[in-house]
């Protein structure tokens, strides 16, 4: 279809939006672009259409609509829980099909009952498509983030790497090339023999004078970005983690859950099994895993249509629990995906915490669906 022709299914997707009790909106097309730098992800930063405005602020075309609907609801006031829907374009650029593209969606903010939310998020999305296509097998892929995080945590390792892998889920190639690194730990690079010598004894105070001193000396000091105490602490924290090594047994458990593939149904029963048997303690997050199923169920999915993939993830930085993606069965084009970002809005301004999850429809993916 062309760039600029709406969807000639876009009115039936704007029925299904109505009749879930959704409210409207549209966000301007040039956004700023610091939310989308800074929370948005690699993946989504390098795709993302740049300009400035005669301030020299940072701007860009709106390359998708969570966090401006976000912001849009901050901006307003509006109270919670609130259902906002949208329809329009996007621009980013992709690997393949046009870089000017219209998706539509479901923003849930505020909604405490976070199961029963997550299973209507998903719900939602499978009811729309198979409505557009009718005769066409859907299928999904669910992940969740918390229960990664929470086998990282539950292994020990420091804050840093905790960080640093859960920052990857999703990203297999990323997540390897960590593993490995902590399968054989390497010295960080380039330090002065002092600065090491300062490091090992774990004298941060002697630390930060001398980075002092030398910042002074070599009139650093005055184009720093960051504080002596705040290099001493980065120091540390790099030495933390090349020092760092993960034993093997820990090393295969790790490995063992992002194995993991399996018909949701079936999944509370085997993450229960897993943290029995490597002994670690994951309860509220199996407690949550176990709630979402059972609400999934209950709104008439079929759980057969889900695969649970312990490495699942999206390639967003926001997300923070569900993800997921609806296909058609054996097609690898996602028609829509979406998942939980419960920390976005606090991010983005918001002065108390708003729990969300939403979904996104690829509108010319689908459109390619129903006329194959």
């Amino acid at each position: 279809m062309p760039l600029t022709d709406m969807p000639d299914f876009a009115g039936t997707i704007l029925q299904e939006f109505t009749s879930r009790g959704t409210t409207r909106v549209d966000t301007p097309v040039i956004q700023p672009a610091a939310p989308f730098l800074d929370m948005a992800g690699e993946d989504l930063r390098r795709r993302i259409f740049l300009t400035e405005n005669e301030r020299g602020e940072s701007l860009c075309l709106r390359p998708e609509f969570t966090i401006p609907v976000c912001l849009r609801h901050i901006e307003t006031a509006t109270g919670t829980p609130k259902r906002y829907a949208y329809l329009g374009e996007v621009f980013r650029q992709r690997r393949e099909g046009p870089q000017e593209f219209y998706q539509a969606g479901i923003e849930d903010l505020g909604d405490i009952a976070t199961a029963a939310s997550d299973a209507r998020a998903i719900s939602d999305s499978v009811a729309i498509l198979t409505r557009l296509l009718p005769t066409k097998p859907l299928s999904v892929t669910l992940g969740d983030q918390s229960v990664f995080e929470a086998v990282v945590k539950a292994l020990g390792l420091p804050a840093g790497w905790q960080k640093r892998l859960i920052q990857a889920f999703g990203n297999s190639a990323q997540i390897d090339q960590l593993l490995r690194r902590l399968a054989t730990p390497t010295p960080v690079p380039g330090l002065a023999p002092e600065v090491s010598a300062l490091l090992a004894r774990g004298d941060q105070k002697a630390l930060i004078t001398h980075i002092d001193a030398t910042m002074q000396e070599t009139g650093y000091l005055t184009n720093a970005s960051r504080t002596p105490a705040e290099i001493a602490r980065r120091l540390k924290e790099k030495l933390e983690l090349s020092e760092t090594r993960l034993d093997g047994a820990a090393l295969l458990l790790l490995r063992e859950f992002l194995s993991l593939e399996l018909p949701l149904g079936d999944a509370s029963a085997a993450l229960a099994g897993f943290a029995d048997a490597a002994g670690l303690k994951l309860g509220p997050a199996l407690t949550r895993f176990d709630e979402r199923v059972a609400a999934l169920a209950s709104t008439g999915v079929d759980l057969d249509l889900i695969t649970y993939r312990a490495a699942f993830g999206r390639p967003l930085d926001y997300y923070t629990g569900l993800v997921f993606e609806v296909a058609v069965k054996g097609k690898p084009a996602v028609l829509a995906g979406g998942g939980r970002f419960d920390r976005l809005l606090t991010l983005l301004g918001a002065e108390t915490h708003i729990p969300a999850v939403g979904f996104s429809l690829w509108l010319d993916r689908i459109e390619t669906e129903r006329t194959a």
